[in-house]
């Protein structure tokens, strides 16, 4: 594979091994990629909504700090018929995360469990700071490898909203990016997808206790482009309860043409 693909895939793929920081090089991992998805979502919940987006993605590791975010804008022709017509037209998403192994100096794996961190994650709307999603999330995450899929990121946060400055319950999340078939050109087919599960949500900001989503998606990578279609399920997302006027419970499909910078 060549350098792009491999830097797209490097968070999933590497290290098999223990993220070892005792020899005090703690830049000796580090990468970093970019890349432009064009997306369309059909019956995304809550709401059963079917938008475009465009979506700037990055991520990579700088020492000790490794990083995911990506921001999305929405309705990118402003049409009066799309379904986030009046609606934030920004959504961004950061999740940094502190090596306690780079920054202890210290091997801190353990069994399948091959690096740990301080975890944190932010979602910003792009509205008004009182009526948009606003929230972070702290907590610990660590790089575990699982048979087949090889190295998962996994997280666990209480969620801080910065909107109504209390805690509210936690998050467990995971991610993974998975090359599973191989053409002779370099290009391959990859199961990638993630799992955000919210619990112990206070009854006074939802009417559901817990919800969440898992993201499935297969997608075709070269070293410039990629195809990809998600099933995304949802069950209670955002603590919302699911019902007959507003539906929270089911699944939505997600189309992406990506450029890789």
């Amino acid at each position: 594979m060549k350098k792009t693909i491999l830097a797209l895939s490097l968070a999933a793929a590497m290290p098999t091994f223990a993220a070892d920081y005792t020899d005090g090089d703690t830049h000796k991992n580090d990468y970093n990629w970019m890349q432009g998805n064009l997306m369309y979502a059909v019956n995304e919940l809550p709401g059963e909504s079917d938008h475009d987006y465009l979506e700037l993605e990055f991520g990579g590791r700088s020492g000790i700090l490794d990083y995911y975010g990506y921001a999305d804008v929405f309705n990118l022709t402003n049409s009066d018929s799309s379904d986030k017509d009046g609606q934030d037209k920004i959504f961004i998403k950061f999740a940094p995360r502190i090596s306690l192994d780079g920054l202890t100096g210290t091997d801190l794996s353990f069994g399948p469990v091959k690096e740990l961190y301080f975890a944190t994650l932010f979602n910003w709307g792009g509205g008004n700071e009182d009526s948009t999603v606003n929230n972070s999330f702290w907590g610990l995450g660590s790089d575990i490898m699982v048979p087949w899929l090889g190295k998962v990121g996994f997280n666990v946060y209480g969620l801080y909203d910065l909107n109504k400055k209390d805690w509210n319950g936690y998050q467990v999340s995971t991610n993974w990016f998975k090359p599973f078939y191989f053409f002779e050109n370099g290009s391959f087919f990859s199961y990638q997808g993630y799992i955000d599960y919210q619990v112990d949500l206070k009854s006074e900001y939802s009417s559901s206790s817990n919800g969440g989503v898992m993201f499935n998606g297969i997608y075709w990578h070269s070293d410039n482009f990629a195809l990809g279609y998600g099933l995304k399920a949802f069950k209670d997302v955002y603590g919302i309860e699911d019902s007959s006027g507003f539906k929270s419970t089911g699944f939505g499909h997600y189309f992406a043409a990506t450029y890789k910078f």
